[in-house]
Protein backbone atom coordinates (compact mmCIF):
# COMPACT_ATOMS: atom_id res chain seq x y z
CA UNK A 1 0.00 0.00 0.00
CA UNK A 2 1.73 3.34 -1.41
CA UNK A 3 1.60 6.78 0.92
CA UNK A 4 -1.36 8.78 0.11
CA UNK A 5 -0.08 11.60 2.32
CA UNK A 6 1.71 12.59 4.78
CA UNK A 7 -0.28 12.34 7.43
CA UNK A 8 -2.22 9.22 6.47
CA UNK A 9 -1.25 5.98 7.90
CA UNK A 10 -4.11 4.01 7.46
CA UNK A 11 -7.37 3.62 4.26
CA UNK A 12 -10.29 1.40 4.28
CA UNK A 13 -10.57 -0.68 0.92
CA UNK A 14 -13.77 0.25 -0.97
CA UNK A 15 -13.41 -2.25 -4.25
CA UNK A 16 -11.27 -4.00 -6.09
CA UNK A 17 -10.88 -3.12 -9.41
CA UNK A 18 -9.41 -6.83 -10.39
CA UNK A 19 -9.29 -10.39 -9.60
CA UNK A 20 -7.34 -13.21 -8.72
CA UNK A 21 -6.14 -14.45 -11.99
CA UNK A 22 -6.67 -11.28 -14.43
CA UNK A 23 -4.21 -9.27 -15.68
CA UNK A 24 -2.86 -6.49 -15.40
CA UNK A 25 -0.59 -3.32 -16.48
CA UNK A 26 1.89 -0.78 -14.81
CA UNK A 27 -0.10 2.20 -13.75
CA UNK A 28 -3.21 0.07 -14.26
CA UNK A 29 -6.40 0.65 -11.37
CA UNK A 30 -5.91 -2.45 -8.77
CA UNK A 31 -8.25 -0.70 -6.30
CA UNK A 32 -10.23 1.94 -4.66
CA UNK A 33 -9.33 2.93 -0.85
CA UNK A 34 -11.22 5.62 1.18
CA UNK A 35 -9.05 8.03 3.34
CA UNK A 36 -11.32 10.31 5.61
CA UNK A 37 -13.97 11.99 3.28
CA UNK A 38 -10.90 11.26 0.18
CA UNK A 39 -11.64 8.56 -1.97
CA UNK A 40 -7.89 7.54 -4.02
CA UNK A 41 -7.28 4.97 -7.08
CA UNK A 42 -4.26 2.92 -5.92
CA UNK A 43 -2.60 1.58 -9.16
CA UNK A 44 -0.54 -1.15 -10.04
CA UNK A 45 3.36 -0.86 -9.91
CA UNK A 46 4.29 -3.58 -12.14
CA UNK A 47 2.90 -5.26 -15.31
CA UNK A 48 1.67 -8.85 -14.30
CA UNK A 49 -0.70 -11.18 -13.36
CA UNK A 50 -2.98 -11.39 -9.92
CA UNK A 51 -1.73 -14.41 -7.70
CA UNK A 52 -3.86 -13.40 -4.26
CA UNK A 53 -5.91 -10.59 -3.21
CA UNK A 54 -4.92 -10.27 0.46
CA UNK A 55 -7.60 -8.14 2.07
CA UNK A 56 -10.90 -7.42 1.32
CA UNK A 57 -13.49 -4.42 0.56
CA UNK A 58 -14.01 -2.83 4.30
CA UNK A 59 -10.98 -3.77 5.66
CA UNK A 60 -8.51 -1.67 6.76
CA UNK A 61 -5.06 -1.62 5.72
CA UNK A 62 -1.82 0.38 6.86
CA UNK A 63 0.53 1.99 4.51
CA UNK A 64 2.99 0.00 3.80
CA UNK A 65 0.80 -3.43 4.15
CA UNK A 66 1.26 -5.95 1.44
CA UNK A 67 -2.35 -5.71 -0.01
CA UNK A 68 -1.75 -8.25 -3.07
CA UNK A 69 0.77 -11.07 -5.12
CA UNK A 70 1.63 -9.99 -8.55
CA UNK A 71 3.30 -12.57 -10.63
CA UNK A 72 5.78 -10.23 -13.35
CA UNK A 73 7.83 -12.64 -15.64
CA UNK A 74 7.37 -15.60 -13.91
CA UNK A 75 7.95 -13.99 -10.09
CA UNK A 76 5.58 -12.69 -7.35
CA UNK A 77 6.87 -9.32 -6.97
CA UNK A 78 6.05 -9.45 -2.99
CA UNK A 79 6.73 -12.74 -2.40
CA UNK A 80 6.70 -12.12 1.78
CA UNK A 81 3.29 -10.82 2.69
CA UNK A 82 2.84 -8.95 6.07
CA UNK A 83 -0.92 -10.28 6.05
CA UNK A 84 -1.05 -14.37 5.92
CA UNK A 85 -4.27 -15.28 4.22
CA UNK A 86 -5.60 -17.91 1.86
CA UNK A 87 -5.63 -16.80 -1.68
CA UNK A 88 -8.86 -16.25 -3.30
CA UNK A 89 -7.44 -19.22 -5.92
CA UNK A 90 -7.61 -21.76 -2.88
CA UNK A 91 -10.91 -20.61 -0.83
CA UNK A 92 -13.25 -22.38 -2.89
CA UNK A 93 -11.45 -25.71 -2.20
CA UNK A 94 -10.74 -25.05 1.20
CA UNK A 95 -13.62 -24.23 4.15
CA UNK A 96 -13.95 -20.46 4.86
CA UNK A 97 -13.43 -19.78 8.47
CA UNK A 98 -16.38 -17.65 10.24
CA UNK A 99 -16.21 -14.79 11.50
CA UNK A 100 -16.08 -13.72 15.07
CA UNK A 101 -19.64 -11.62 15.51
CA UNK A 102 -21.50 -10.02 18.19
CA UNK A 103 -24.80 -10.45 17.19
CA UNK A 104 -26.62 -7.07 17.18
CA UNK A 105 -29.05 -7.74 20.28
CA UNK A 106 -29.48 -6.47 23.66
CA UNK A 107 -26.10 -7.46 25.40
CA UNK A 108 -26.27 -8.61 29.12
CA UNK A 109 -24.06 -6.94 32.22
CA UNK A 110 -22.85 -8.98 35.15
CA UNK A 111 -25.62 -7.32 36.99
CA UNK A 112 -28.15 -8.36 34.62
CA UNK A 113 -29.24 -4.58 33.75
CA UNK A 114 -30.03 -4.11 29.98
CA UNK A 115 -28.82 -1.13 27.71
CA UNK A 116 -28.76 -0.25 24.48
CA UNK A 117 -26.50 -0.82 21.04
CA UNK A 118 -25.25 2.91 19.98
CA UNK A 119 -23.56 1.11 16.27
CA UNK A 120 -25.64 -1.02 14.55
CA UNK A 121 -22.81 -3.31 13.17
CA UNK A 122 -21.37 -5.01 16.00
CA UNK A 123 -18.38 -6.85 14.55
CA UNK A 124 -15.31 -5.96 15.40
CA UNK A 125 -11.96 -6.68 13.78
CA UNK A 126 -9.05 -8.11 15.12
CA UNK A 127 -7.41 -4.43 15.46
CA UNK A 128 -10.42 -3.18 17.52
CA UNK A 129 -10.19 -5.94 19.64
CA UNK A 130 -6.40 -5.75 20.52
CA UNK A 131 -7.06 -2.19 21.30
CA UNK A 132 -10.07 -2.85 23.44
CA UNK A 133 -7.79 -5.82 25.38
CA UNK A 134 -5.25 -3.16 25.80
CA UNK A 135 -7.48 -0.66 27.40
CA UNK A 136 -9.69 -3.36 28.89
CA UNK A 137 -12.38 -2.25 26.98
CA UNK A 138 -15.37 -5.00 27.25
CA UNK A 139 -17.38 -5.92 24.11
CA UNK A 140 -20.66 -4.64 25.72
CA UNK A 141 -18.49 -1.20 26.26
CA UNK A 142 -17.16 -1.32 22.80
CA UNK A 143 -20.90 -1.56 21.60
CA UNK A 144 -21.71 1.52 22.49
CA UNK A 145 -19.46 3.57 21.15
CA UNK A 146 -20.68 5.30 18.15
CA UNK A 147 -19.12 3.97 14.60
CA UNK A 148 -17.87 5.92 11.63
CA UNK A 149 -17.02 3.32 9.55
CA UNK A 150 -18.52 2.05 6.45
CA UNK A 151 -21.76 0.11 7.15
CA UNK A 152 -22.16 0.72 11.18
CA UNK A 153 -17.73 -0.29 11.74
CA UNK A 154 -16.19 0.73 14.07
CA UNK A 155 -13.00 2.40 13.48
CA UNK A 156 -9.79 2.97 15.38
CA UNK A 157 -10.35 6.48 15.63
CA UNK A 158 -13.95 6.35 17.05
CA UNK A 159 -12.43 3.94 19.91
CA UNK A 160 -9.09 6.39 20.63
CA UNK A 161 -11.92 9.31 20.49
CA UNK A 162 -14.43 7.50 22.99
CA UNK A 163 -11.28 6.52 25.22
CA UNK A 164 -9.47 10.36 24.97
CA UNK A 165 -13.39 11.43 25.65
CA UNK A 166 -13.43 9.35 29.25
CA UNK A 167 -14.97 6.28 28.39
CA UNK A 168 -18.40 7.83 29.15
CA UNK A 169 -20.04 4.03 28.94
CA UNK A 170 -17.77 2.60 30.96
CA UNK A 171 -20.47 1.78 33.63
CA UNK A 172 -23.67 1.35 32.07
CA UNK A 173 -26.61 2.15 33.46
CA UNK A 174 -30.47 0.51 34.08
CA UNK A 175 -32.71 1.89 31.78
CA UNK A 176 -34.43 1.88 35.27
CA UNK A 177 -32.37 3.32 37.36
CA UNK A 178 -33.16 6.63 37.26
CA UNK A 179 -37.08 6.90 36.11
CA UNK A 180 -36.84 10.94 36.59
CA UNK A 181 -33.61 11.72 34.48
CA UNK A 182 -34.53 13.13 30.97
CA UNK A 183 -34.11 10.66 27.80
CA UNK A 184 -34.92 11.22 24.65
CA UNK A 185 -38.34 10.08 23.63
CA UNK A 186 -38.11 7.12 21.53
CA UNK A 187 -40.95 8.80 18.69
CA UNK A 188 -42.72 6.94 16.03
CA UNK A 189 -43.39 9.82 12.86
CA UNK A 190 -44.90 9.14 9.72
CA UNK A 191 -41.71 9.85 7.26
CA UNK A 192 -44.58 9.92 4.02
CA UNK A 193 -43.75 8.56 1.07
CA UNK A 194 -41.50 9.00 -1.97
CA UNK A 195 -38.29 8.39 -3.93
CA UNK A 196 -35.96 7.24 -1.04
CA UNK A 197 -31.99 7.88 -1.66
CA UNK A 198 -29.64 5.87 0.31
CA UNK A 199 -26.84 8.26 1.77
CA UNK A 200 -23.41 7.50 0.24
CA UNK A 201 -20.28 7.34 2.65
CA UNK A 202 -19.20 10.74 2.93
CA UNK A 203 -23.32 11.47 3.28
CA UNK A 204 -22.96 9.82 6.29
CA UNK A 205 -19.80 11.09 7.07
CA UNK A 206 -21.30 14.62 7.40
CA UNK A 207 -24.33 13.96 8.68
CA UNK A 208 -22.37 12.06 11.81
CA UNK A 209 -19.91 14.88 12.07
CA UNK A 210 -22.67 17.45 12.38
CA UNK A 211 -24.91 15.69 15.00
CA UNK A 212 -21.31 14.97 16.71
CA UNK A 213 -20.69 18.88 16.64
CA UNK A 214 -24.22 19.99 17.77
CA UNK A 215 -23.69 17.65 20.98
CA UNK A 216 -19.99 18.15 21.91
CA UNK A 217 -20.50 22.10 21.57
CA UNK A 218 -23.13 24.66 22.92
CA UNK A 219 -23.36 26.73 19.52
CA UNK A 220 -23.74 30.76 19.78
CA UNK A 221 -23.63 32.71 17.19
CA UNK A 222 -22.96 36.31 16.82
CA UNK A 223 -23.49 38.76 13.84
CA UNK A 224 -21.84 41.85 12.49
CA UNK A 225 -22.64 43.95 9.15
CA UNK A 226 -19.42 45.14 7.61
CA UNK A 227 -19.21 47.42 4.38
CA UNK A 228 -17.19 45.92 1.61
CA UNK A 229 -17.08 49.08 -0.51
CA UNK A 230 -13.51 49.50 -0.94
CA UNK A 231 -12.84 45.79 -1.22
CA UNK A 232 -15.05 45.37 -4.11
CA UNK A 233 -13.68 48.52 -6.01
CA UNK A 234 -10.60 47.09 -5.42
CA UNK A 235 -11.10 43.72 -7.03
CA UNK A 236 -13.33 45.17 -9.80
CA UNK A 237 -10.39 47.37 -11.02
CA UNK A 238 -7.58 44.44 -10.45
CA UNK A 239 -8.77 40.92 -11.21
CA UNK A 240 -8.36 41.38 -14.87
CA UNK A 241 -4.32 42.87 -14.52
CA UNK A 242 -4.01 40.04 -11.46
CA UNK A 243 -4.81 37.47 -13.66
CA UNK A 244 -3.07 38.30 -16.92
CA UNK A 245 0.31 39.51 -14.62
CA UNK A 246 0.11 36.01 -12.25
CA UNK A 247 -2.39 33.43 -14.51
CA UNK A 248 -4.09 33.37 -11.28
CA UNK A 249 -7.69 34.22 -10.76
CA UNK A 250 -8.47 36.83 -8.08
CA UNK A 251 -11.85 35.74 -6.48
CA UNK A 252 -13.30 37.41 -2.87
CA UNK A 253 -12.31 33.87 -1.23
CA UNK A 254 -8.64 34.78 -1.12
CA UNK A 255 -9.07 38.28 0.36
CA UNK A 256 -11.94 36.45 3.16
CA UNK A 257 -8.80 34.13 4.01
CA UNK A 258 -6.52 37.39 4.55
CA UNK A 259 -8.85 38.85 6.78
CA UNK A 260 -9.79 35.76 8.83
CA UNK A 261 -5.81 34.91 9.01
CA UNK A 262 -5.28 38.59 10.14
CA UNK A 263 -7.97 38.76 13.20
CA UNK A 264 -6.81 35.60 14.06
CA UNK A 265 -3.65 36.60 14.73
CA UNK A 266 -5.06 39.48 16.82
CA UNK A 267 -7.22 37.00 18.47
CA UNK A 268 -5.44 33.59 19.19
CA UNK A 269 -7.54 32.15 21.52
CA UNK A 270 -9.91 31.96 18.84
CA UNK A 271 -7.58 29.31 16.76
CA UNK A 272 -8.02 26.76 19.18
CA UNK A 273 -9.40 23.36 20.14
CA UNK A 274 -10.70 21.83 23.42
CA UNK A 275 -8.49 18.69 25.19
CA UNK A 276 -10.71 17.36 27.82
CA UNK A 277 -10.13 20.59 30.22
CA UNK A 278 -7.75 21.75 28.27
CA UNK A 279 -7.60 24.34 25.69
CA UNK A 280 -4.53 24.31 23.21
CA UNK A 281 -4.29 27.24 21.31
CA UNK A 282 -2.81 26.56 17.60
CA UNK A 283 0.53 27.41 16.61
CA UNK A 284 -0.40 27.35 12.98
CA UNK A 285 -3.19 29.52 11.11
CA UNK A 286 -4.72 26.79 9.03
CA UNK A 287 -8.11 28.23 7.52
CA UNK A 288 -10.23 25.72 5.90
CA UNK A 289 -12.72 26.76 2.85
CA UNK A 290 -16.20 24.98 3.00
CA UNK A 291 -16.35 23.71 -0.74
CA UNK A 292 -19.27 21.86 -2.44
CA UNK A 293 -18.50 19.12 -4.46
CA UNK A 294 -19.87 18.00 -7.75
CA UNK A 295 -22.30 15.23 -6.09
CA UNK A 296 -23.69 17.99 -3.41
CA UNK A 297 -21.81 17.25 -0.50
CA UNK A 298 -19.47 19.49 1.44
CA UNK A 299 -15.90 19.15 1.77
CA UNK A 300 -13.33 21.52 3.53
CA UNK A 301 -10.03 21.71 1.47
CA UNK A 302 -7.44 23.71 3.78
CA UNK A 303 -5.23 27.02 3.19
CA UNK A 304 -2.23 26.54 5.39
CA UNK A 305 -0.31 28.78 6.92
CA UNK A 306 -2.44 31.28 5.96
CA UNK A 307 -1.22 34.29 7.78
CA UNK A 308 2.38 33.99 6.24
CA UNK A 309 1.68 34.05 2.88
CA UNK A 310 0.72 36.85 -0.23
CA UNK A 311 -2.21 37.86 -1.50
CA UNK A 312 -0.64 35.82 -5.05
CA UNK A 313 0.04 32.44 -2.78
CA UNK A 314 -3.12 32.57 -1.21
CA UNK A 315 -5.08 32.85 -4.57
CA UNK A 316 -2.99 30.42 -5.79
CA UNK A 317 -3.97 28.01 -2.82
CA UNK A 318 -7.15 29.15 -3.20
CA UNK A 319 -7.89 27.99 -6.82
CA UNK A 320 -5.65 24.81 -7.00
CA UNK A 321 -8.16 23.43 -3.88
CA UNK A 322 -11.14 24.57 -5.48
CA UNK A 323 -10.33 22.85 -8.83
CA UNK A 324 -9.09 19.86 -6.83
CA UNK A 325 -12.54 19.69 -5.43
CA UNK A 326 -14.63 20.47 -9.05
CA UNK A 327 -12.72 17.18 -10.09
CA UNK A 328 -12.94 14.97 -7.05
CA UNK A 329 -9.09 15.52 -7.18
CA UNK A 330 -8.30 16.35 -3.44
CA UNK A 331 -5.84 14.27 -1.48
CA UNK A 332 -5.46 13.63 2.80
CA UNK A 333 -3.54 16.09 2.78
CA UNK A 334 -5.49 18.71 1.56
CA UNK A 335 -8.26 18.60 4.07
CA UNK A 336 -5.28 18.10 7.23
CA UNK A 337 -5.15 20.19 9.71
CA UNK A 338 -7.73 23.00 9.47
CA UNK A 339 -7.78 25.17 13.05
CA UNK A 340 -10.58 27.58 11.74
CA UNK A 341 -12.93 27.47 9.28
CA UNK A 342 -15.26 29.82 6.70
CA UNK A 343 -17.89 29.12 4.74
CA UNK A 344 -18.98 31.27 2.04
CA UNK A 345 -22.78 31.33 2.16
CA UNK A 346 -23.40 34.12 -0.05
CA UNK A 347 -21.84 32.12 -3.20
CA UNK A 348 -25.70 30.11 -2.71
CA UNK A 349 -27.34 33.56 -2.54
CA UNK A 350 -27.57 33.62 1.24
CA UNK A 351 -28.05 37.05 3.19
CA UNK A 352 -26.59 35.27 6.02
CA UNK A 353 -25.82 31.64 7.88
CA UNK A 354 -25.82 30.11 11.12
CA UNK A 355 -22.92 27.21 10.61
CA UNK A 356 -22.12 24.50 12.33
CA UNK A 357 -18.41 24.44 13.93
CA UNK A 358 -16.14 21.97 12.01
CA UNK A 359 -14.98 19.86 15.28
CA UNK A 360 -12.50 19.81 17.06
CA UNK A 361 -12.67 24.08 16.19
CA UNK A 362 -13.73 26.40 18.58
CA UNK A 363 -15.45 28.20 15.93
CA UNK A 364 -16.51 29.08 12.02
CA UNK A 365 -17.28 32.00 9.97
CA UNK A 366 -20.20 32.32 7.37
CA UNK A 367 -19.82 35.21 5.18
CA UNK A 368 -23.18 35.93 3.37
CA UNK A 369 -23.94 37.71 -0.10
CA UNK A 370 -22.28 40.95 -0.79
CA UNK A 371 -25.51 42.91 -1.36
CA UNK A 372 -25.59 46.45 -2.95
CA UNK A 373 -27.68 49.07 -0.36
CA UNK A 374 -28.44 52.47 0.51
CA UNK A 375 -26.43 53.27 3.29
CA UNK A 376 -26.22 56.49 5.49
CA UNK A 377 -22.92 56.91 5.83
CA UNK A 378 -20.63 59.84 7.56
CA UNK A 379 -18.59 62.15 5.45
CA UNK A 380 -16.79 65.55 6.04
CA UNK A 381 -20.26 67.52 4.75
CA UNK A 382 -22.29 65.70 7.60
CA UNK A 383 -24.52 62.31 6.99
CA UNK A 384 -24.57 61.50 3.56
CA UNK A 385 -27.09 58.42 1.80
CA UNK A 386 -24.96 56.31 -0.67
CA UNK A 387 -24.78 53.28 -2.51
CA UNK A 388 -22.64 50.91 -0.79
CA UNK A 389 -21.63 46.92 -0.80
CA UNK A 390 -23.15 45.38 2.59
CA UNK A 391 -22.36 41.91 4.03
CA UNK A 392 -23.17 39.95 6.87
CA UNK A 393 -20.87 37.77 8.51
CA UNK A 394 -21.79 35.21 10.82
CA UNK A 395 -19.79 33.54 13.67
CA UNK A 396 -20.93 30.42 15.67
CA UNK A 397 -18.42 29.78 18.38
CA UNK A 398 -18.23 26.95 21.06
CA UNK A 399 -19.29 28.47 24.10
CA UNK A 400 -17.41 26.15 26.53
CA UNK A 401 -14.13 28.09 26.13
CA UNK A 402 -15.26 31.06 23.58
CA UNK A 403 -17.25 33.57 25.73
CA UNK A 404 -18.84 36.42 23.94
CA UNK A 405 -16.54 38.96 24.19
CA UNK A 406 -14.04 37.21 22.38
CA UNK A 407 -16.71 35.83 19.96
CA UNK A 408 -17.45 39.75 19.42
CA UNK A 409 -14.40 40.95 18.98
CA UNK A 410 -13.14 38.42 16.67
CA UNK A 411 -16.09 38.63 13.91
CA UNK A 412 -16.26 42.37 14.54
CA UNK A 413 -12.06 42.76 13.37
CA UNK A 414 -12.78 40.57 10.64
CA UNK A 415 -15.08 43.28 9.40
CA UNK A 416 -12.65 46.27 10.34
CA UNK A 417 -10.36 44.76 8.04
CA UNK A 418 -12.78 44.92 5.27
CA UNK A 419 -13.64 48.24 6.45
CA UNK A 420 -10.07 49.35 5.76
CA UNK A 421 -9.26 48.06 3.18
CA UNK A 422 -6.51 49.79 1.14
CA UNK A 423 -8.45 50.95 -1.99
CA UNK A 424 -5.00 52.11 -3.85
CA UNK A 425 -2.98 48.88 -2.97
CA UNK A 426 -0.82 47.34 -5.21
CA UNK A 427 -0.84 44.05 -7.01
Amino acid sequence: MPRLGESITEAAIITWFKDVGDPIEEDEMLLEVATDKVDSEVPSNVSGTIEEILFEANEVIKIGDTIAIIESNGEAVNSKPKKSVISKKLESSKPKQKKSVIKPQTLQLQNTEKFSVSNSNTFFSPLIISIAKEHHISFEELARIPATGKEGRLRKSDVFQYIEEGRPYKFAQSVTQDPTAYRIPQLTFDKGKGRIVEMDRMRQMIADHMVYSKHTSPHVTAYVEADLTNVVTWRNANKKVFQEKYGEKLTFTPLFVEAVAKAIKDFPDINASVDGKNIIIKEDINVGMATALPSGNLIVPVVKNADSKSLLELAKDVNLLASKARENKLQGDDIKGSTFTISNVGTFGSVMGTPIINQPEVAILALGIIKKRAEVIETENGDEIAIRSMMYLSLSFDHRVVDGFLGGSFVRRVADYFEQFDINRKI
